[in-house]
């Protein structure tokens, strides 16, 4: 590794598996402190045991980053084991199923309290402690679904595309105080949270929701979580220190046809 986070410390939310965990396990690779968030404090203790496994250093904290008593005591937390932070990645999220006539008013609710309430609570959490020490990285975890209309997702695509305006408002408020806003705009990336989707597409047959899925993208497969992370390090480091209020779609290929 190129220690490209070294003395810095971050935190990601949804850390407990999928994109989350690999993101918390490459920053630490990478030299910061990470802070493990999850609603699921079993899988945040995981994430980071691997992560104390492997040298480095890591809190395990349980949170709702719907809630913003849980936020606020999740970063109180994190203050006073490591001080400050550093970056944040917003990964933490909820998908979401029904068009426009058949979506529940819970499932609207839902998305938009874990998907865009939470970013906006832990960013804000975030850079008052980023803009104290002198600044910092955030990077929120938008999707496709912000970009292009998706079938039958009408909640979770009003949601991301509320995490994109969110990141492009926060740029601007927050450049002239040191902190960097970006987002990531994912193509679908298999991990646990994708699998209901991917069943229901297949009308119950995994195999055929997967095979209609990667029919969307060119490059003819889905991503992986390792492979974002790596878009999350290269927007959490000082490589991309020109950046902020830019929107990177990591999804091959599928928005450009």
């Amino acid at each position: 590794m190129t220690a490209k986070l070294a003395g810095k410390v971050a935190v990601v939310t949804g850390a407990g598996s999928g994109i989350g965990r690999a993101a918390a396990t490459l920053f630490a690779r990478e030299g910061a402190a990470v802070a493990v968030v999850d609603l699921v404090s079993a899988a945040a203790k995981e994430t980071a045991e691997q992560i104390a496994g492997e040298g480095g250093r890591a809190l395990a904290v349980t949170a709702d980053i719907a809630d913003p008593a849980q936020v606020g005591s999740a970063f109180g937390q994190v203050g006073s084991e490591f001080g400050r932070v550093d970056v944040l990645y917003n990964n933490a999220g909820v998908n979401s199923s029904g068009s426009v006539i058949d979506a529940t008013d819970e499932d609207w609710e839902r998305s938009f309290a874990v998907n865009a309430k939470g970013t906006f609570l832990c960013s804000r959490a975030a850079a008052r402690s980023m803009v104290e020490s002198g600044g910092g990285s955030i990077i929120n975890q938008g999707s496709v679904a912000a970009l292009v209309g998706i079938a039958n997702f009408a909640s979770y695509c009003a949601a991301k595309g509320a995490v994109v305006a969110l990141t492009r408002s926060m740029s601007v408020d927050l450049a002239p105080r040191g902190v960097r806003v970006n987002a990531i705009c994912p193509g679908t990336v298999y991990t646990p949270l994708m699998e209901p989707m991917l069943r229901a597409r297949g009308g119950g047959d995994m195999a055929a929701g997967l095979a209609l899925t990667v029919a969307k993208y060119p490059i003819g497969r889905l991503g992986t979580p390792e492979e974002i992370a790596a878009v999350a390090l290269f927007l959490a480091s000082d490589d991309s220190s020109f950046l902020t209020g830019s929107v990177i779609t990591a999804d091959g290929g599928m928005t450009s046809q």
